[in-house]
């Protein structure tokens, strides 16, 4: 194991090459070797594609009788990955390139046959300057008028590029970006004045359906009110409303206590009788009869309560 990584082997002194015999092998035989496709090709029996780069296990063989400048040409042998079919192509050292020979087409040319032509006809003008001199000149004077046309057009390229550069970008977007906010800023306010619109005039219509609806909640009520004295808002109303309320209905069924005219016609003023004994004076004093008229100008004097108690007494008389 050790001798494979000798520089030098062991050779003994009776070694002759010559005695070892050659193997005696065909000139056509072929080598698998594993290789890239050079270029896109189309498979001609199935149609597939095949791309440049797609990795092959192919068989090499040198071309018979096929030499340029002395350097061999070898054929590779493929197979296509949908049908199997056989492709085949070779070396092309003249044009350092490969030529399709069997089973594809090759595609994408474009770039290679525009070569070709330029070098077909720059080869084309060089044979016929060598046998016309006037030829010569006026290939030299096209040559000249592109050169010049190709020298203004530089210089106008300069100068589009000078004015470019003076020019401020950031300021230019600068100046885009306030513009742009600026119509932003307008456009909100817009709509805000047409949401404040929107807004006075829904309110304007809820005050005219409110005024509408208080009118015609006044119109059943056509009773004046009472005046009231300037001082009464400052006095606060000891009562609750529902107090209220009761002694405005007590008020309407028997009527005020304190309102003298009211009481005094209730009370039954009974007439007097013309004196005939004494007997019966002291029976009408007894019962707790009410005084002559005499004493009506004093019960007014009196208290409310005075007058319901002596209506009270006067009714228990008649009653007896």
């Amino acid at each position: 194991m050790s001798e494979r990584k000798v520089l030098n082997k062991y050779y003994p002194p009776d070694f002759d090459p010559a005695k070892i015999p050659k193997l005696k092998l065909p000139k056509d035989r072929q080598y698998v070797v594993r290789l890239m496709a050079p270029f896109n090709m189309r498979c001609k029996t199935c149609g597939e594609y095949i791309y440049k780069g797609k990795k092959f296990n192919a068989r090499k063989e040198t071309v018979q009788n096929e030499v340029y400048l002395g350097l061999p040409i070898f054929r590779f042998y493929i197979k296509c990955t949908r049908c199997l079919a056989e492709i085949t192509f070779k070396t092309d050292p003249e044009n350092t390139d490969y030529t399709m020979e069997h089973g594809a087409t090759r595609n994408f040319q474009a770039e290679k046959l525009l070569e070709e032509e330029e070098k077909r006809m720059q080869k084309e003008r060089e044979e016929e300057e060598l046998n016309n001199p006037m030829k010569v000149l006026e290939n030299r004077t096209k040559d000249s008028k592109l050169e010049m046309e190709v020298l203004e057009n530089l210089q106008e390229l300069k100068e589009l590029n000078q004015r470019q550069a003076n020019v401020d970008f950031e300021a230019m977007l600068r100046q885009y970006k306030e513009y742009e906010e600026e119509q932003k800023r307008r456009e909100q306010e817009e709509d805000e004045q047409e949401m404040k619109a929107m807004l006075e005039e829904v309110q304007n219509r809820r005050l005219l359906v409110d005024s509408d609806s208080d009118e015609e909640a006044a119109k059943p009520s056509t009773k004046p009110r009472a005046k009231t004295k300037p001082t009464d808002i400052l006095q606060e109303d000891p009562q609750p409303q529902i107090k209220k309320q009761k002694t405005e209905s007590w008020e309407r069924s028997v009527g005020k206590l304190s309102s003298r005219s009211q009481l005094a016609g209730l009370v039954a003023v009974r007439k007097p009788k013309p004196p005939s004994t004494p007997a019966n004076s002291t029976e009408s004093h007894g019962a707790g009869s009410i005084p002559p008229a005499t004493g009506t100008s004093s019960s007014s004097s009196s208290s409310s309560l005075g007058l319901l108690g002596a209506y009270s007494d006067s009714e228990d008389g008649a009653s007896d």
